[in-house]
């Protein structure tokens, strides 16, 4: 199947790319946007991209760009970019950063990797499978008020209380293994069901998230990101659900003015302590003739600041 980047024109036109440039592809997947941002730097432009999925890294688009000395991909979360990046002394001088957050198509369409409720696999859902524990591990050993707050925070799931009861009920006489096995419990065990969407949607969204630690990652980069940037460097965020959306735009929005409330004292301008970032536009979604192409980019948001 080929895996279309969602947003990819958008993208590239945020993020203004200079021909000397440095710009940093947070999340390379199947190396679309890396691609792109190489083909519209000169020879004495930079990218490095990052990736915890090993599948990623070892992809042959990946193997075809890293022949490319411009270009360096690493095997590590975002979240760590800060730590590279200051290693390779490009603190404050990136012109770039783009985050394309969420899981990829690949990653959902490989039913080994237990992402996805519409084929039957193995439950384990680690964006980074060498490291930390599977979804089926983490709901063998998650009590019942932790997994029901993590249902209905990270899912917006109303029956997390329900589902989440039959979850640890299930478990004690039979472990819960498999993508189908877990569907088919939230399916039996939801009341009622929303048009045009599978039962187990927001739980499997939910264990997801939580399995990857993904709104602690995305956290961590935002802060990273104002460090790192160059005076007018772009910050560009694709997002794919409101919880994610949320964070980059509160994230972007407090950066951009007053950052405490200095009260009624009289104070001067200098000591008043202001964000670093201007926002540069209200959120983009994508064309009706991409959710076409690709219906899985519907929910895609796309919001973009400037350091200043």
């Amino acid at each position: 199947m080929i895996h279309l980047s969602v947003m990819l024109e958008e993208a590239l036109h945020h993020l203004a790319i200079k021909k000397d440039g440095v710009y940093i592809d947070g999340t390379f997947g199947r190396g679309g946007h890396s691609q792109r941002i190489l083909e519209a730097l000169g020879e004495n432009g930079r990218l490095l991209a990052f990736d915890r999925d090993m599948t990623a890294i070892e992809c042959e688009r990946a193997r075809n760009l890293s022949q490319d000395s411009r270009f360096q991909l690493v095997h590590a979360p975002f979240s760590e970019m800060e730590r590279f990046i200051t290693n390779a002394e490009l603190n404050g001088k990136i012109d770039g950063i783009l985050l394309d957050l969420g899981v990829s198509s690949p990653q959902l369409d490989d039913q080994s990797r237990g992402f996805s409720f519409m084929n039957d696999g193995a439950l384990d859902m680690r964006m980074d499978c060498s490291q930390g524990l599977s979804a089926a591990e983490w709901l063998a050993q998650i009590d019942e008020k932790t997994l029901t707050h993590v249902l209905f925070d990270y899912g917006e799931e109303r029956f997390a209380r329900r589902i989440a009861n039959a979850i640890i009920t299930t478990r004690i006489t039979q472990p819960i293994k498999t993508t189908r096995q877990l569907a088919k419990l939230i399916e039996d065990t939801i009341p009622i069901r929303e048009k045009h969407k599978h039962p187990a949607t927001r739980s499997f969204q939910a264990i997801r998230i939580a399995v990857n630690n993904e709104l602690g990652e995305l956290t961590s980069v935002l802060e990273q990101a104002v460090k790192l940037l160059n005076h007018q460097g772009r910050l560009v965020v694709i997002s794919f659900h409101s919880l994610e959306d949320r964070i980059v735009k509160r994230f972007m929005r407090d950066e951009s003015g007053v950052k405490r409330d200095v009260g009624k004292l009289p104070i001067k301008e200098i000591d008043i302590e202001k964000g670093v970032l201007n926002v540069l536009s209200k959120a983009i979604k994508p064309s009706a003739n991409e959710i076409a192409q690709n219906p899985r980019s519907r929910s895609a948001v796309l919001r973009v600041a400037e350091r200043v």
